[in-house]
């Protein structure tokens, strides 16, 4: 063609600024480590919601139903999206730049951190991928609802919404679940200690570390690292135990209060017939008394 559109005219040299930054390993890098500070943040944020388990299912299932009403339920998905986005470029720009550094790696210098970095970064790949396998179990069980039995749990109090709360019980619950809650330990183990790593990894890529803070920058990964482990972990196995309580187990209600007797005397009060309505039970009157001599 004789000539270009200004789209094409624009958007020529943005493409190739692109593909030039994606070719550069400090581009993918970059990619790594901002992908990876949002997976983190989401982490965060997923684990702070889900451990509204422990306040009731009110608190829970209403946290739930926020979300997926949000931006008059758009919200959930943009956030589905852009999660989605984020993962997937973490782990093909990792892939990518693993395959890079083995390429190179004849006319890599061989210093001792060179060394000790090669070593962790086959560590995480390993890790990492036992993570995305994890996640797409997480997903299936929890979110997408393959089994009938989730899918269909409703909220007690509020029939139009899903209940969050039971579901979450049902599904670490019982010695049939048991395989299930030992697949989570191994998964949220091996997640958190890539993320041991990751985090660190975060702040050199972001070059917010410096020889002063790479100490201070583990702690924070290790830190990190173990309140998502101990948190996400306090909620299957404290139901697989029974430590905690959920209110839809018959053998529960013995602790809780007496909410059907009460509602069995607001429904005899409901239909009491007024006083004046009632009739007298037919009492046979007493026999008259003997006269006096």
């Amino acid at each position: 063609m004789l000539y270009e559109s200004a789209d094409q005219i624009i958007m020529n040299p943005l493409a190739k600024a692109l593909a030039q930054f994606w070719k550069s390993s400090i581009g993918k890098k970059i990619v790594v480590g901002v992908t990876g500070a949002m997976l983190v943040l989401f982490l965060l944020g997923h684990l702070a919601g889900n451990l509204l388990i422990f306040q009731g299912r009110e608190d829970l299932n209403e946290y739930a139903e926020f979300l997926h009403e949000m931006l008059h339920g758009w919200g959930v998905w943009i956030a589905r999206i852009g999660l989605l986005a984020a993962f997937v470029l973490h782990i093909v720009a990792t892939v990518a730049l693993t395959r890079q550094n083995r390429a190179a790696r004849e006319n890599r210098y061989e210093f001792e951190e060179t060394n000790v970095a090669s070593k962790s970064s086959r560590i995480m790949i390993w890790s990492g991928l036992t993570v995305l396998a994890f996640v797409v179990f997480h997903i299936l069980h929890f979110t997408v609802r393959i089994d009938p039995l989730l899918a269909g749990m409703v909220d007690p109090v509020k029939p139009e919404r899903h209940d969050v709360y039971g579901m979450m019980h049902a599904g670490f619950r019982g010695f049939n679940n048991l395989w299930v809650v030992l697949f989570y330990v191994v998964g949220i183990t091996l997640l958190c200690s890539h993320l041991s790593h990751g985090i660190a990894s975060i702040f050199q890529t972001l070059g917010m570390r410096s020889e002063e803070t790479r100490s201070t920058t583990h702690k924070l990964g290790l830190g990190i690292s173990v309140l998502l482990w101990v948190g996400f972990l306090s909620i299957p196995v404290s139901i697989a135990v029974g430590l905690k309580v959920d209110e839809t187990d018959p053998s529960s209600l013995s602790d809780l209060p007496p909410i059907e007797v009460d509602i069995e005397r607001e429904v005899i009060q409901e239909n009491a017939l007024p006083p004046d309505q009632l009739t007298p039970p037919n009492v046979p009157e007493p026999a008259p008394l003997p006269p006096n001599n």
